[in-house]
């Protein structure tokens, strides 16, 4: 199942540290109605996150923003934390 920013998939977390975060324990939609916190993750056609937030309480705590290579390797991580300044991380191809 493919999500896109109008279909996103829903997680209880990630795992590791590297860039693009990974999410784990996907929700089903009825999953959903008794979840403080949760992560939203929308992806493109090959399966590569696009978009990763975290959601508590309905808003917005983290934002991740995601950007590739045409090989598939990440070239850029644009990471808002809700103070207004994104950090931006490149990676050379």
């Amino acid at each position: 199942m493919t999500a896109t920013a109008a279909n996103p998939r829903y997680f209880t977390s990630y795992s590791g540290i590297k860039l693009p975060l990974k999410l784990v324990g996907e929700l089903m939609p009825d999953d959903m109605r008794n979840r403080n916190t949760y992560y939203r993750g929308s992806f493109d056609d090959a399966g590569q996150l696009l978009v990763c937030e975290k959601i508590v309480y309905g808003e917005t705590e983290l934002r991740h923003d995601y950007r590739y290579h045409p090989d598939g390797k990440l070239a850029q991580a644009a990471i808002d934390d809700g103070s207004g300044e994104p950090t931006i991380i490149d990676h050379p191809a």
